[in-house]
């Protein structure tokens, strides 16, 4: 009988080390000998590199093997893994000539999804070498994967441990966003070895997570890239930042060390290390991680140290940046005036800046933020700038002045996202957002004008279902918006990733920041409505597409840049051909799903299936479920599709579902799929009116305590927003939140977490008030 072992060392790597001892949390003894039983435990992997192996002496049933690691490193990457693996196996050689063994290991069972891993994994190395000049310091490299492990990856010097959802992939059992997924986290937990192994930084998340957007922007579309960067951000950190979680970048203090591993940490903490990357340039950054590796190489560094080794190797004072990791809260960037002097050739354009008070922080002080501009003529249609501008502004208020302008033009404000910041433009008119729809050259601000377009849709019918329920007829949708959306389609000069991205409407914790209290019947019902009329309005266009991207049944399916766009884009357009809910859309969602030759377009067709009731439905998930023969991956998939079914009967399904023989709660990945997933995403049916949604959440959050506190704690997370609905909802809400902290033996990352949601102060108002225009 086979077993398996995998440590996962306490997380207490986002310290800040006391100035008095810069090698604080290293450990120099870098020699581990390990022993097992050999049938239990055939494989033995610990850091370093393999020195020694072999039989036990005087015990012939026991193995052992030495790893020496010659890097001093911090305790928390101390690793050890024993058990039943199977790897493939591959070679690196660095640019100086070292060739590098590398091994990906997983269950036997999986090997064959190992590939990409492997793939992902040399990439990365090329990558790091080409982009910072560093090479791998060791002589093997393994990585690993545990369907149980509680983390995402761990970074281990030499020995990176995965969740099995970060590490396997192949076309039958894993979807484009899989393959992503999995390219991106490898990377990442590669580029620890420099920002986190050989240097560790505090809160070094936050560099390391930009260095695998750079990553990712170089191997894959860097507009698409950015933009979902971005949609994350606003979705998950800006939500955070207006909470009772909200944070600096650099918190003060912590209960339970594994509830800082946020958004903020890591997103956050990520675009404020690309501030110094635009204000520098690419070779000025360089020039600062240059010396900063020199500086500190083997030990522990500061944020203080980082934003020194920038300023030395660039002459530059940038001691304002201390302030984005002091301060809590999303910084708010108004644009107060712009103008053109067409006598001149001058454009003038004017900002404010101010933050919002957070908790425990009343007074905020002025940041630098790097405004990347450009200018789009109004008569030309292009770009009047050779290049964006930066504009540095340092100030609360200022006025930036831009000479040489040949035409009046349309300004577009914060591309690539150059700041963390919400930008509040109440100048601009819903046709200029419609031309820099059309227009913009930049990707970013091409996807927050179409956001900035949807939104008051959106929120005009929440609000008019909100006072009346009956009603089921609204008006029609804005010229200006369908039709920069017909051109979008049609145009064939936009990638297909970036039209299903432009296609989409804003998501519902963007949408709902518009809304207090939020009525999540409103908002649901004002989503699918817009969704249908949009698909009613541009079924001719959206119904050719969906067919041209329709691949001949002979060909095959390829992981390549051009066939992930395709399939994003007819998926997409699936998904709003399905919003009529008629006849029709059951049988072309039905085809797709039987169609498909990857699991892609597969799961696609089961999630445009899992909100359309009937005989094709229940055929559908019976099938995906019997395909999937028991792998732990693809049967997370069927839970979360279930999970995002918009069915009346909804909370009932899922407390069914928690009965299921292949539900369990020990095993964190079941325990998202389902629950989180239905809780976090399925708004209408969580925030159902009897509390039925709210009491399932807080018996599993009790539950899980007993098994897995850190599991349990994300869970009870999704409480934090309860003061943004109506006080009937608030009330069921609290009952729950003060039956979870009544439990005796509660852990204190729970706690933690409820605590904080029962001592959050009202709701402020929503961004509507403050914002008339996002941009």
């Amino acid at each position: 009988m086979h077993s398996s072992f995998a440590t996962q060392s306490s997380r207490s790597r986002l310290k800040e080390p006391p100035n008095t001892d810069p090698y604080f949390g290293f450990m120099l003894d870098s020699q581990v000998r390990l022993e097992a039983d050999k049938v239990k435990y055939p494989v033995l992997l610990s850091n370093g590199d393999k020195t020694e192996e072999g039989p036990v002496q005087d015990s012939p049933s026991r193995h052992f093997a030495v790893f020496t690691d010659p890097h001093p490193k911090p305790s928390y990457l101390f690793a050890i893994l024993a058990g039943d693996f199977a790897a493939i196996e591959d070679k690196f050689t660095t640019k100086s000539g070292k060739e590098v063994a590398l091994a990906v290991y997983s269950e036997p069972a999986q090997l064959q999804k190992l590939n990409w891993a492997m793939h992902s994994v040399k990439v990365s190395m090329k990558w790091e070498e080409d982009a910072f000049g560093k090479e791998y310091d060791l002589d093997t490299f393994n990585v690993a994967c545990v369907s149980d492990f509680n983390a995402g990856a761990m970074e281990n010097k030499g020995l990176n441990i995965f969740n099995c959802t970060l590490l396997l992939a192949d076309m039958r059992t894993s979807t484009d966003d899989d393959f992503e997924r999995v390219l991106a986290v490898v990377g990442h937990e590669y580029f620890h070895n420099w920002t986190g192994n050989r240097v560790t930084l505090t809160l070094k998340e936050g560099l390391t997570v930009f260095r695998e957007q750079l990553f990712m922007g170089t191997v894959m579309s860097p507009g698409v890239q950015r933009i979902k960067e971005v949609a994350d951000l606003i979705s998950r950190q800006f939500a955070e930042d207006d909470g009772p979680m909200a944070h600096p970048i650099r918190p003060e203090s912590y209960v339970a060390m594994d509830n800082f591993y946020t958004a903020t940490v890591y997103d956050k903490g990520a675009e404020v290390v690309r501030i110094y990357h635009t204000v520098l340039g690419p070779a000025g950054f360089r020039k600062g991680m240059d010396l900063y590796f020199e500086r500190h190489d083997n030990q522990a560094a500061t944020c203080d140290d980082f934003r020194a080794a920038m300023e030395d190797a660039n002459d530059v004072d940038l001691d304002q940046m201390d302030r984005w990791y002091s301060q809590a809260g999303t910084p708010r960037l108004e644009v107060l005036r712009s103008a053109y002097n067409e006598g001149s050739n001058l454009f003038e354009i004017s900002f404010r800046q101010h933050t919002p008070p957070t908790p425990g922080q009343d007074t905020k002080l002025p940041q630098l933020i790097p405004i990347k501009i450009g200018l789009i003529g109004k008569d030309s249609h292009q770009d009047l700038l050779q290049s964006s501008l930066v504009l540095e502004m340092t100030e609360g208020e200022q006025t930036f002045r831009i000479r040489g302008v040949r035409e009046d033009c349309v300004p577009s404000i914060l591309r690539g996202f150059s700041a963390p910041v919400r930008l509040i433009n109440p100048l601009q008119t819903a046709e200029e957002k419609a031309f820099l729809l059309a227009y913009d050259t930049d990707p970013v601000t091409r996807w927050f004008s179409s956001r900035a377009l949807a939104t008051p849709i959106v929120i005009s019918r929440a609000k008019s279902v909100a006072e009346d329920r009956t009603v089921h007829i609204f008006g029609t949708l804005p010229d200006d918006y369908v039709e920069a959306l017909r051109t979008t389609l049609t145009d064939k000069a936009t990638e297909n990733a970036l039209k299903a991205l432009l296609l989409q409407l804003p998501d519902w914790n963007t949408l709902s920041t518009e809304l207090r209290p939020i009525d999540p019947e409103a908002l649901h019902k004002a989503i699918r409505t817009v969704k249908a009329d949009l698909a009613a309005i541009l079924n001719p266009e959206m119904l050719e597409l969906y067919k041209q991207l329709t691949t001949p049944a002979g060909q095959e399916e390829e992981v390549t840049e051009e066939a992930t766009g395709r399939r994003k884009l007819r998926n997409t357009l699936l998904h709003f051909l399905s919003a009529a809910r008629d006849e029709k859309a059951v049988d072309r969602a039905f085809a797709h799903f039987t169609d498909a030759k990857c699991m892609t377009d597969k799961y696609a067709g089961l999630i445009a299936l899992s909100s359309l009731p009937g005989e094709q439905r229940e055929q559908a998930f019976s099938r995906f479920y019997d395909d999937a023969a028991g792998d732990p991956l693809v049967v997370d998939k069927w839970f979360k599709a279930q999970a995002l079914s918009d069915l009346p009967d909804q909370v009932e399904r899922v407390a069914a579902l928690l009965q299921h023989p292949a539900f369990s709660l020990k095993n964190p990945n079941r325990l998202r799929s389902l629950v989180y997933v239905f809780c976090s995403n399925n708004h209408v049916h969580f925030h159902r009116k009897d509390g039925k949604g709210y009491e399932l959440l807080a018996d599993v959050v009790l539950r899980a305590d007993r098994i897995n506190p850190v599991a349990a704690s994300r869970g009870a997370k999704i409480f934090l927003t309860w003061r943004r609905y109506d006080e009937v909802r608030q009330q069921l809400i609290e009952k729950q939140l003060k039956r979870i902290l009544a439990e005796p033996s509660l852990s204190k990352n729970v706690r933690e977490v409820v605590v904080l949601a029962l001592d959050s102060p009202p709701s402020p108002p929503p961004a509507a008030q403050n914002r008339q225009s996002e941009s």
